[in-house]
């Protein structure tokens, strides 16, 4: 390899001066060039170039810092919710995946010393290069600045995670949700069939969640694992709606059973109230006097009036008193 020249070395250090200033202004902390120039430094970059000290071992330290301060988080902040629920959204957090976004967002893959085999094959892109890299430079701030720096520092790009984890539900684990899904609903075991395209240093993965042979949904990723993740997502997404829709149909029929009954039952007690003829309906003691009422004056005699088609006792026919 040719001897790099004294203008094109001093050109080389004033652009990467540069670009940790800016990447230090992104971070908010003004970290030592050294400790952060050794975050930055990826093990490819370091076996090309004579076995220069890696970022691992920072790596390795930002690690255990970010997954202190996420934990300290959700505990204070969930003070009722387990264990293992408590565990289930620490991960939701602390995983290539959301660290690999993070990174992006701070378009960390561009200050990243990358070997010329990385380089080549898409590397600044990388999901594990750049969550790897990123805890590297929260274990620089630790260790320059010190906890509470890098605590405000992983509650800053890490905080807006925290308030979605905690409301992502089946999401924290869209393979583990499916398949209590299934299960719930006797379904089967969920399989996935995952293809690949692309050169290798730009591979799209795309996966379908298949359950009893019939596919549910699909995902796509630049890894197998978040292809998979999406799919069992989009899967959980169309079983629960079917599951939601019969649930709603059959508390629909129940309600519309329940009113039936009530109507027939109301009608049989208005039935009842009907008197047998027409007229306004009638109490117990309105019923007798409207009896006494409505019976014609003809056919009833006085008490002292012998009906018409009697004749009246003979008074010397009757039997005369013994004396």
């Amino acid at each position: 390899m040719s001897e790099l020249s004294p203008a094109k070395k001093q050109t080389d250090t004033v652009s990467t001066a540069s670009s940790h200033t800016l990447l230090e202004g992104r971070l908010g902390y003004q970290l030592e060039t050294a400790l952060l120039v050794r975050a930055l430094t990826h093990r490819s970059f370091a076996y090309e170039n004579g076995g220069l000290p890696t970022n691992e071992r920072l790596e390795f330290l930002g690690d255990s810092v970010l997954g202190l301060v996420v934990t300290d988080t959700l505990y204070r902040i969930h003070p009722d919710l387990p264990e293992g629920q408590l565990a289930k959204l620490r991960a939701a957090v602390v995983n290539s995946r959301a660290l690999a976004e993070v990174g992006r967002g701070l378009q960390l893959g561009s200050f990243i010393r990358l070997g010329r085999g990385e380089e080549g094959t898409g590397g600044r892109d990388k999901a594990s290069i750049l969550a790897d890299t990123l805890e590297a430079v929260i274990g620089a701030v630790y260790l320059d600045q010190g906890l509470d720096a890098a605590s405000e520092l992983v509650h800053r790009l890490f905080d807006p995670l925290i308030e979605k984890s905690s409301n992502l539900g089946a999401g924290l684990d869209w393979k583990t949700s499916l398949q209590e899904l299934t299960a719930a609903e006797a379904l089967g075991v969920p399989e996935y069939l995952v293809t690949e395209s692309g050169p290798d240093h730009e591979k799209t993965f795309t996966a379908a969640a298949r359950v009893g042979g019939v596919s549910y949904g699909t995902g796509t990723g630049r890894s197998k694992k978040e292809a998979e993740q999406q799919a069992a997502e989009s899967a959980w997404r169309s079983i629960r709606a079917s599951a939601d829709a019969r649930e709603a149909a059959a508390k629909s029929g129940a309600e519309s059973g329940a009113e039936s009954g009530t109507d027939a039952g109301t009608g049989a007690v208005s039935g009842a109230d009907e008197p047998a003829a027409a007229g306004a309906p009638l109490g117990d003691g309105d019923g007798a006097a409207a009896a006494v009422d409505a019976a014609p004056a003809s056919d009833a005699a006085p008490a002292d009036q012998a009906p018409a088609d009697q004749a009246p006792a003979d008074p010397a026919s009757a039997e005369a008193p013994t004396s």
